[in-house]
């Protein structure tokens, strides 16, 4: 941990989320760095102990704090940790990444600043698109019936209440406080979407600004086409992800704010497991893990 001087006013600080990716956090903070308003203060959340990174964070070049977890805390568990220790710095503006992700050039803080200011805006994100292919989104956006995978499509520079939040997301201080940080139960995935109920329900303006990009990892591969490609299923490719993605969204959907889209979820499914991949074992492991999120059984898997 370097020296945690008093903070500026308007103050960014980054936090960035880590477990066992050297290489790619070092990426990351590369360009965090490089970044033409820097951030104040960098906070780093490490889950992985066994191969730590603290040489990586403390040569960055920005004044950091690096927080090593002996237990691993998940995406989740490692930004709720890392958001309140950047309030407790003293932070007005927190600029949340995962460590596979990174600015794609060095204006994307100033911009996001400056929309978030001009537009008064609580939180506000870059558009993320992949990382191999920067003309494609990294994950494919539903507009309606229809889903758009290059960002040229979305047609405008600015996307009001749509949000991805852990992928270079700015929020203000003020708004973490009506919105809380992730849930830690989730573990990883769908604590993003959680944070997003939550920031909707809060009736604050946010959105996506399309003048500035993230880079990221395609992850447009588990999200399965049926129907002709009207209607997709996320079917993720390994058993871990398959557990915590079934179970969260289970949980998700009897939420506030999302219940309607839980009705519709059984038919969505159903026909992709039964009737597309003919699967009805995966079917019934989907319907056991959504039934153990709604009752809120948040065991490991």
């Amino acid at each position: 941990m370097t020296d945690e001087a008093q903070l500026p006013a308007d103050s960014v600080v980054a936090v960035v989320v880590t477990r066992n990716r050297r290489e790619l956090l070092a990426e990351s903070l590369k360009m965090l760095a490089a970044q033409t308003r820097q951030p104040d203060h960098l906070v780093v959340v490490d889950n992985g102990p066994d191969e730590p990174v603290r040489d990586i964070v403390e040569s960055c070049g920005l004044p950091t704090t690096y927080l090593v977890s002996k237990r691993n805390l998940g995406g989740a568990g490692g930004f709720a940790l890392g958001i309140l220790h950047a309030l407790a710095l003293g932070a007005e503006w927190v600029w949340l990444a995962d460590d596979d992700g990174r600015p794609a050039d060095d204006t994307v803080l100033a911009v996001l600043l400056s929309e978030a200011v001009s537009r008064g805006l609580a939180e506000i994100s870059p558009v993320v698109t992949n990382i191999d292919s920067p003309d494609k989104l990294a994950f494919p956006l539903r507009r309606g019936l229809t889903w758009k995978r290059r960002a040229e499509e979305l047609g405008t520079d600015f996307l009001p209440g749509i949000a991805s939040l852990f992928n270079g997301a700015l929020f203000r201080a003020s708004t973490i406080d009506v919105v809380g940080v992730p849930d830690y139960r989730l573990f990883f995935r769908g604590d993003e979407v959680e944070v997003h109920r939550r920031l909707v329900r809060s009736g604050l303006p946010f959105g996506t600004s399309l003048k500035v990009a993230y880079l990221h990892p395609d992850g447009s591969d588990e999200f399965k086409p049926m129907l002709g490609g009207r209607f997709h299923a996320q079917d993720p490719a390994n058993d871990v992800k398959r557990y915590y993605t079934y179970r969260n969204r289970g949980y998700l959907l009897s939420q506030p704010g999302l219940r309607k889209i839980g009705a519709l979820e059984l038919i969505r499914f159903g026909l992709y497991f039964l009737g597309t991949k003919r699967d009805p074992k995966a079917f019934m492991q989907w319907l056991r893990l959504v039934r153990q999120g709604r009752k809120e059984r948040f065991f490991r898997a």
